[in-house]
C-alpha cells in the first residue's frame, strides 16, 4: 500500500491534462497534500543509417525542451492556484512512468483524450494499465467539452460523491476510500448496489420458477445497510455528514453512467465480484471509462491487501 501523501498528476500540455490539474489542485487543497507533477516521454528512435546522428540529437533534445516546457507550464498553474507544487520530466512510457510513480503517492489522476500520453492511452491499448496496476487510488478526469453547451466544464468543487458497493473486498476498500473523500470536501455519500433483473436476465436462468424481484432488492438494501453500519461503527462522523444508499435493479456500469450526470465524483474498485468493484477487469469498465460525465474514482484491492499485511506485521507477538 501507498504511504505517500501527495496527489501525483500527469501531464502532457493537452487541455485534457489541464483538466485533470485543475480537478488534482482541488483536491490538494482539500487534503492539504502537495502536487506532484509528472510529464512522461520517449524519444525519436531512427533506424540505423537512416538519418545522421546531428538530427537524431536536434530531434531529442526539441522533444526533451518541449516536456519541460509542458511541465514548467503546469507547476506555475498550481502554483498559481496556492498549492504545493514540484514537476519532473521523466524518459519512458506515460502509462509505465505513472504507474511506477504511483508507489510513492496517495493519489494519481490523470486526464482523457490526451496527445498521446496518459490520458489518451488510459482509454487505448493500454485502458486498464494504469487503474489495475496503480499502488494508490487513481482518478480519471474527463474532459470538460462534454459539458451539455459544448463550451469546456471549470472544474466543480465535489458535492457529491456515489460509491459502488457489490459485498466484495476490493468494494469494501472502495467504500472506505469514498468516506475518506466525502468527509475531506464536506460531501454528501451515496453507496449504491445492484443486480440486473430484467427478462431474461443470466442471473436467473437457472430460477425454477418466478423471481421475487422485490424480496431480492430487499436483501441486497439489508445487506447494503449491513456493510455501512459496520463503516461508520469504525469512524467519527460529523453530525451534518450525509450518507445515502440504495440498492437497484439494473447493471453496474449503466447506473454508475447515469449517476455521473447529477453527481461530481464516482469511487469503484478492481478486482471484484463482476459488480461495480469488478468494472476494470471486465467490459463494462470501458462504459464507464468513456461516458462518464464526472471523474472517476478506481480504488485497487491492493491497498486493502497491503494495509492488512502492515497491520500484521506492527501486531505485537501472541506470547500465550
Amino acid at each position: 500500500m501507498t504511504t505517500g501523501r501527495d496527489v501525483l498528476v500527469g501531464v502532457d500540455g493537452s487541455q485534457a491534462s489541464f483538466a485533470a490539474l485543475d480537478w488534482a489542485v482541488g483536491e490538494a487543497a482539500v487534503k492539504d497534500w502537495p502536487l506532484r507533477l509528472v510529464c512522461g516521454y520517449t524519444l525519436p528512435r531512427f533506424a540505423n543509417g537512416s538519418l545522421d546522428a546531428a538530427y537524431a540529437s536536434l530531434s531529442n533534445d526539441a522533444v526533451t525542451k518541449g516536456a519541460k516546457g509542458v511541465l514548467d507550464e503546469a507547476v506555475a498553474h498550481a502554483k498559481a492556484k496556492g498549492v504545493q507544487a514540484s514537476g519532473e520530466a521523466k524518459i519512458g512510457d506515460a502509462a509505465g512512468v505513472l504507474v511506477e510513480e504511483s508507489k510513492q503517492a496517495g493519489l494519481a489522476v490523470v486526464g482523457t483524450r490526451g496527445r498521446g500520453g496518459f490520458a489518451e492511452r488510459l482509454l487505448g491499448t493500454v485502458s486498464s494499465a494504469l487503474p489495475v496496476h496503480s499502488h494508490c487510488p487513481t482518478v480519471v478526469v474527463p474532459l470538460g467539452d462534454r459539458a451539455k453547451d459544448g463550451e469546456a466544464r471549470e472544474f466543480q468543487p465535489v458535492r457529491h460523491i456515489v460509491v459502488g458497493v457489490d459485498g466484495s473486498k476490493a468494494a469494501q476498500v472502495a467504500l472506505r476510500i469514498a468516506f475518506d473523500e466525502a468527509l475531506a470536501w464536506g460531501a454528501e455519500l451515496t453507496a449504491i448496489s445492484s443486480m440486473p433483473m430484467a427478462a431474461g436476465s443470466s442471473l436467473f436462468a437457472w430460477a425454477p420458477g418466478p423471481v421475487d424481484q422485490g424480496a431480492i432488492l430487499d436483501e441486497l438494501e439489508a445487506e447494503l445497510e449491513r456493510i455501512l453500519q459496520a463503516e461508520v461503527a469504525n469512524r467519527t462522523l460529523p453530525a451534518d455528514f450525509k450518507l445515502n444508499h440504495h440498492a437497484m435493479d439494473g447493471s453496474a456500469s449503466a447506473l454508475m453512467v447515469e449517476f455521473s450526470e447529477q453527481v461530481d465524483l464516482l469511487v469503484v474498485g478492481s478486482r471484484g465480484r463482476g459488480g461495480f468493484s469488478g468494472l476494470l477487469l471486465g467490459s463494462t469498465s470501458q462504459a464507464v471509462l468513456h461516458h462518464a460525465a464526472c471523474p472517476v474514482m478506481v480504488v485497487p484491492a491492493r491497498i486493502g491487501d497491503a494495509a492488512e499485511a502492515a497491520s500484521s506485521e506492527a501486531a505485537p507477538p501472541n506470547d500465550e
